[in-house]
């Protein structure tokens, strides 16, 4: 039986499913289960994302325009990327440029792999006359410092004999001179937030390439070539900086483009999902509201760590909003969850009737869990 429609609104805030959905999908399925089981309820879709990939999209979903961008992927081959621009802010994701997924055919290149496309999607964004740039990282393929970036922005890395360094963070350990060029009066008046939800430092065992470099393809010997050029880089950049943010929260993300956004972009952080729900006007959005919906792929114990859906829930509890649970797969106990502020929890996997249906038919499944979800605690 359909539940009696509420007084007061319904928020469907989803991450994407990774490797099934994106976030704009779930809202979109979630939310029309929501119709089905409580005809007339009004339901806003605001997918929403932690600073990785996905970022763009959520921002896209919110309003903002698209704009199209053919940059250098990681190994330098050209890629069709995009910002997202409202305004006079601008979203640029590193993972459009420089990601995992753009890698050619999948291959890794942990040496060579560089970050030079991410700083032509911040220039293009000040061109068009952006005066705050969120910039996200997370899913990079590249271990490089960030070192691609700055050169995009004109900064120039040459080597004893005045040559230019070629990309990838094993071309760090032959730096010898830092050249800033034009990136102050470029970046005049430009302020860079960074969406980050890690706290590792550049260099050492919790650094960029201990921690993540294994992740991008490099073991043994690269990992040692690797650290060793982000430590020359770490000294060079001091240098010219006069200061040094090596051992910063958050230097190590993203193979270290962290260090060089805090460094020489004058870059501020900012947990990725508190973030990106101001960006996206969650406050607004909640504001009268009766259920917050959100979730992703797996709720386990990095979602009680900064991920979305525990930003989300965080966000609708203090604006005294019950928030509920859709998840690919739930590894969280029940106390677990309902202690991260979660008034209901759905799997996917629950609800499928074959191992495999929950990824073949997530949509499908995610419908039914905004259905059930709705019944449960929209009735009366």
């Amino acid at each position: 039986m359909p539940a009696t429609p509420a007084r007061g609104h319904v928020v469907v805030a989803p991450d994407k499913f990774k490797g099934s959905l994106e976030g704009a999908e779930v809202a979109a399925r979630i939310a029309a289960g929501v119709r089905r089981a409580a005809p007339g309820t009004e339901v806003r879709e605001l997918p929403v994302a932690d600073g990785g990939e996905g970022t763009l999209a959520a921002a896209l979903a919110a309003g903002f325009e698209r704009v199209a961008v053919k940059v250098a992927g990681p190994t330098g081959l050209p890629v069709d990327a995009a910002i997202a621009v409202r305004g006079d802010t601008a979203v640029v994701e590193l993972a459009q440029a420089s990601g995992l997924a753009r890698l050619p055919g999948g291959r890794t290149a942990p040496l060579a792999a560089g970050s030079y496309g991410v700083g032509q999607l911040i220039a293009r964004a000040v061109a068009l006359g952006s005066r705050r740039i969120v910039l996200g990282l997370g899913g990079s393929a590249c271990t490089d410092g960030g070192a691609g970036m700055v050169q995009a922005l004109g900064v120039s890395l040459t080597d004893a004999d005045g040559a230019e360094l070629a990309p990838g963070g094993a071309a760090l350990r032959r730096l010898a001179r830092i050249d800033l060029g034009p990136l102050a009066d470029l970046l005049a008046g430009v302020e860079v937030v960074v969406a980050c939800d890690v706290d590792n430092p550049l260099l050492g065992p919790r650094g960029a390439t201990a921690v993540y470099g294994p992740q991008k393809g490099a073991s043994g010997e690269d990992l040692v070539v690797l650290e060793e050029g982000l430590t020359r880089w770490a000294d060079a950049v001091r240098t010219v900086a006069g200061r040094d943010v090596r051992d910063a929260p958050g230097a190590g993300a993203a193979g270290g483009v962290g260090f060089a956004a805090l460094a020489l972009l004058g870059a501020t952080m900012r947990p990725g999902i508190e973030l990106l729900l101001d960006l996206l006007g969650f406050d607004e959005a909640v504001r009268g509201a009766r259920l917050v919906v959100t979730g992703e792929g797996c709720l386990d114990a990095q979602t009680l760590h900064g991920k979305a859906p525990a930003g989300v829930a965080a966000a609708a509890t203090r604006a005294g909003v019950r928030v509920a649970a859709v998840a690919g797969r739930l590894e969280l106990s029940e106390p677990e969850w309902r202690a991260a502020g979660f008034a209901a929890a759905v799997a996917l996997t629950d609800l499928a009737e074959r191992p495999g249906d929950s990824m073949a038919r997530a949509g499908e499944l995610a419908e039914t869990a905004g259905e059930q979800l709705a019944a449960q605690l929209l009735a009366g």
